[in-house]
């Protein structure tokens, strides 16, 4: 899983927290470690932006949504 994937994903668990208090935070939990992975990706790769590499393109495509 990339950068891209990472964020996404942490996307995905947040639109879908539940209401129930266990089951919440362990997603949030889950989400956070995602976006902690995506952070750690986007830092090693800060021209992600600028790069016409499939990396580059991934990232472009995450901040265009």
């Amino acid at each position: 899983m990339d950068g891209p994937a990472h964020y996404r994903r942490a996307e995905q668990l947040l639109d879908r927290a539940s209401d129930q208090p266990r089951e919440r935070a362990l997603t949030l939990a889950e989400a956070q470690a995602h976006a902690t992975l995506a952070l750690a990706a986007a830092t090693a790769y800060p021209v992600a932006r600028y790069e016409t590499t499939p990396t580059g393109s991934k990232w472009a495509d995450v901040m265009a949504s």
